[in-house]
């Protein structure tokens, strides 16, 4: 019999990201063609719903990718009102802006998401244990 909760778990290993790709090949499986205009890949219509562990039993919810039309500091205030936690925004180089909740609400970020503000659930994926 083995405990199956205390092995390690990677909230991005299933992404789709490989990092033995060379950057060339990155590009091409993402989709640049050869005039350096980028298409974009069809991961990156996806909203990524992760939690990842602090110290303790306490957790951090990251919501990214979520399109530029939706202003972050609006959803951060209907966020924080509606699941009674604290929120932030972060500028990430490669995620853009990043959505941070205290507490483990990936299933209630994807309700709210898909409800309230009208994001097919399709488009929304939630990762984590």
């Amino acid at each position: 019999m083995s405990i199956q909760n205390l092995a390690s778990y990677d909230p991005f290993a299933d992404t789709g990201d490989d990092p033995g790709l060379s950057s060339k090949q990155a590009g091409v499986e993402a989709g640049v063609a050869d005039g350096g205009a980028k298409k974009k890949a069809p991961q990156d219509r996806y909203i990524h719903i992760r939690i990842q562990q602090r110290n303790g039993r306490k957790t951090l919810t990251t919501l990214q990718g979520l399109p530029k039309e939706y202003d972050p500091k609006k959803l951060i205030k209907a966020f924080k009102k509606e699941f009674a936690c604290n929120g932030t925004v972060v500028d990430d180089e490669e995620s853009g802006q990043v959505i941070q909740l205290q507490g483990d609400q990936r299933q209630k970020i994807s309700v709210f998401l898909a409800d309230e503000v009208g994001i097919p659930k399709q488009e929304i994926k939630v990762h984590g244990f």
